[in-house]
């Protein structure tokens, strides 16, 4: 049985990993660098491009 592992580059500290089942903190290196990138995204210095959104002028129309 072969194990397909793919070497990665955690993207908040750089670290050298591999991409296994093992690695419950995949793409990251540590559950560390996991909730830094989690906090990058809920003080939005991370974000999804495009237009913001009103959550107010959403339409809550049942399909």
């Amino acid at each position: 049985m072969t194990i397909n592992k793919k070497n990665i580059i955690c993207p908040i500290c750089g670290k050298k990993g591999t991409w296994t089942s093992e690695n419950m903190n995949r793409p990251f290196c540590s559950s560390r660098c996991k909730l830094i990138d989690l906090g990058d995204w809920a003080t939005e210095k991370h974000c999804v491009p495009g237009d913001p959104v009103d959550p107010h002028s959403v339409d809550d129309k049942e399909e």
